[in-house]
Formats: structure tokens, sequence, C-alpha cells
């Protein structure tokens, strides 16, 4: 732990790709937990899970890792194992039940309890869940197309008990955001806080002043949609990666040529998607298809990515382009691995196209936020970007045109809202912040 002070308020940015640990200490000092991996320290935990038998079929139950760790057992593959990335996005999801993982069955609390307690063995002696004030982000709306908020709290809750936090207290993330933003403000400010993640983007507005060298906020409007970054990628994917990998191609039955059901390929709208296919019965009829597909060897090329487990390097390979999309007008994209190879140009033109519909819903979210806030875009005094999609140019120009390049400020894009989350919890009536469950 960076900070020799005890913590009087922990932090946690529990997120879809990477979760952040932030301790704020009786001075007002705050810094994140940072992990030692590799020769290097981190203050981004990456919310994965591996879980893995080094002597199969012996009735112990699975070793398991998370964070980098967890990466790291995966790509070296030395023993049978289970990587599960992103599963925040079923947090509030009916459907989602349970995940097999070798002899045992997985709830959504059950992996997150998990999560936490490779977290917590690497943090360290700083990091304790039973510490008296606990400050978890959660989205203004989850990530779904029917989530269920109050299954996901009580999900939180069980699996942060399990770990000693039952006293845990809930806010909304881009509440801590706005914290983070705060305390370098010397002046009275109407503040709208864009959050974007993996899986969900949330917006705020709140109002900050300062009165007896106090800082006092109130919040004037949420909002959240689930459209985010991983939705980004999937654009790049479905324009991209699927065609090469039989999407439009046909196949034939009973004397008829059809086409390859369109529903298997959007399991690669999302990474964790895509690796739940392994043993599904998808899988199974991919198969089948593949027997008498026009393009046999692009189904058997989908097949390999979901059988060898190569889903994490090519959603690598997407966020690598999206990432210099926005920097270059054009990307030479390429996934070579497992003896597929996928290469092609990119333009930020035809990116553009491909989430042109996305970032016009971002905006009417971002319109829904200031209509409950009873404000128009003219009130707003700044505009607080966080999160890696708050760096394409498309969304970046989305909020130029609505408030003016003047107004718009970004900050670490990883470290923002568990250091919110953390001073919130300094504050004397921290319960006033917390989301009912």
């Amino acid at each position: 732990m960076p900070n020799s002070s005890p913590a009087v308020s922990i932090g946690v940015d529990f997120g879809t790709s990477n979760t952040v640990v932030a301790l704020a200490s009786a001075d007002g000092k705050v810094d994140a937990i940072r992990f030692d991996h590799g020769g290097k320290s981190h203050s981004v935990y990456v919310s994965a899970l591996c879980f893995w038998e080094e002597r199969p079929g012996s009735g112990l139950d699975p070793h398991a890792e998370g964070g980098p760790w967890a990466i790291e057992q995966f790509l070296e593959g030395r023993a049978v194992h289970r990587f599960i990335q992103s599963f925040k996005t079923f947090a509030a999801s009916k459907a989602f039940n349970t995940t097999q993982v070798f002899r045992n069955r997985y709830k959504f609390e059950d992996l997150l309890a998990a999560f936490l307690r490779t977290l917590t063995r690497h943090a360290g002696a700083g990091f304790d869940l039973a510490a008296p004030t606990i400050m978890v982000g959660r989205p203004v709306k989850f990530a779904g197309g029917n989530p269920d908020e109050a299954l996901a709290m009580q999900r939180y809750q069980t699996a942060f008990a399990r770990l000693g936090a039952e006293h845990a207290r809930y806010v909304y993330e881009p509440v801590g955001a706005a914290f983070s933003f705060a305390r370098h403000l010397d002046h009275d400010a109407t503040v709208l806080v864009a959050d974007f993640g993996g899986g969900t983007s949330d917006f705020s507005v709140m109002r900050f002043t300062r009165k007896g060298g106090t800082l006092r906020a109130e919040p004037l409007g949420h909002a959240g949609i689930g459209i985010a970054g991983d939705n980004f990628d999937f654009r790049i994917v479905d324009h991209v990666v699927s065609p090469r990998l039989g999407k439009g191609s046909t196949y034939r039955s009973l004397g008829k040529v059809l086409t390859i059901p369109s529903h298997y390929y959007s399991n690669l709208a999302r990474w964790h998607q895509l690796a739940m296919m392994k043993g599904s019965n998808d899988l199974r009829e991919l198969h089948t298809l593949a027997r008498t597909a026009d393009q046999p060897e692009a189904l058997r090329n989908f097949i390999t990515i979901v059988e060898d487990d190569l889903g994490f390097a090519l959603y690598r390979a997407i966020s690598q382009a999206k990432v210099g999309l926005s920097q270059h007008d054009r990307v030479d994209f390429r996934f070579n691995s497992g003896g597929i190879d996928i290469g092609a140009t990119i333009t930020r033109a035809d990116f553009e196209s491909w989430i042109e519909d996305d970032v016009a819903r971002l905006g009417a979210t971002v319109d829904t936020v200031l209509d409950e806030a009873g404000l128009a875009a003219q009130d707003i005094d700044k505009v607080f970007l966080t999160g890696g999609t708050s760096f394409v140019p498309a969304v970046q120009r989305m909020f130029m045109e609505r408030f003016g390049a003047e107004r718009l400020t970004s900050a670490d894009q990883f470290e923002s809202i568990a250091f919110g989350l953390a001073l919130i919890g300094q504050t004397v009536e921290p319960e006033r912040w917390t989301v009912a469950a």
C-alpha cells in the first residue's frame, strides 16, 4: 500500500473490464492500491477470473486467480482451465443463473466473491473489506436488454458480505467520478460527469459549492445506458471479423440453400459471451453446419476461436485497432493466431459510420440527464469525461457540439471513480450518497 496512514475510507470501483481500489486516510490523502505483477506496479486489477485443476478428477475445488494473474494463468495454459472476463455484464440478468466450472456451478455472486478474494489476497494488508467505511460503485443503468436492478444489487450485497462487507454502501459510479473532479474546484460549479465503462455509460449532473472552506454537493440528475466501449468493439468485429468467419454465407439443408443463422455471431458481441460458447449447443450446431456450408473453412475458423480460447487475443487486437482509430485516420487491423489470419485496413470514417447510432443514443442519454436536472446545455459549467471511450473522436465531437470544447475536461480514465468513492466515505453524511438497494 502506498499510503502509510491507516485508511478511514475505502472506495471499490468494480468495472466490467478493470477494477480499482482507493484508500483515503484521515489526513485527506487518497491513493490507489498497487498490484505488483511481472516486474511492474499496476493500479488496475483486470476484472477476470481463471479457474484451473492441477489434478483433474481429484474431487478438489479448482484453484482461482484474478486480475493479471488470471490472464497469466490463462495464457500459459499449463492446466485445464476456465477463463471468465467481463462477468459484471451478467449482474442484472435474470437469464444468467449459473455457469459450469468443472464439476461446480457458480452463480454471479459466487464469481464476484471469488474475484474479490483474489483481489484481497494480492492487495496485501492495506485492504480489508471488513473496514468500517466501504463505498462500492455501481452503474446508473446496468448492462443488458432488460436489466433487473434489484437482482443485481442483491447479488452485489451477497458477494461483498461473504468477505465481511455486509455494511458496504453503494454509490452511482459517475457520482464517484464527480467527487474526484470536484476536489480540484476552486469555485462553485454545475458539473456534468460522463463515465464510459466497458458495458455501460453513466451520466450525472452535480452542483458543487464551497462554503467556509467546505465542499458541498447536490445531485441534480442521473441517467445511464447499456452502450459503451464493448459496443464499439463489436462494430469492428461485425464489419471486419464476422464476415471472415462465415457470417452471411450459406449452407445446404434438405435440398435448400439457406443463410447461416446470424444469432451465432451475436456471441461475438462481447468477449465473455464468446467464451461462454465453449461446450454450448451453438458450438455443436456450428460443427454440423460446417459439413454442408459453402465456406466450411470460415466456420471452422469460428469454431477454432471458441475451442482454442482465442477470443482474448482477438479482442485485444480489436481494442488496439479502436485505440489506434482515436489517434489516426486509418489503422491496419491484424489477427493472426491458431492458424487464423484476418487482416484489414479500417478507416476512421468507416468506424464512425458503424458507431453512428450508438453515439446518437449516447447523446440522447445526455439530453435525458439534462432534462432530469431541469437544465439546458448552457447551464453546465464543466463536463468531466472519464473512461477510454471518451477519447473516441466521434464521442468528443458529440460533447463539443453540445457544450463547447472549452468546457470539456478529463482525468485518469481508470482511477477517478475509486478516488471519488473513497472521498465520499470521508464526508459527514456518506449515507446521503448511497443508492437504495
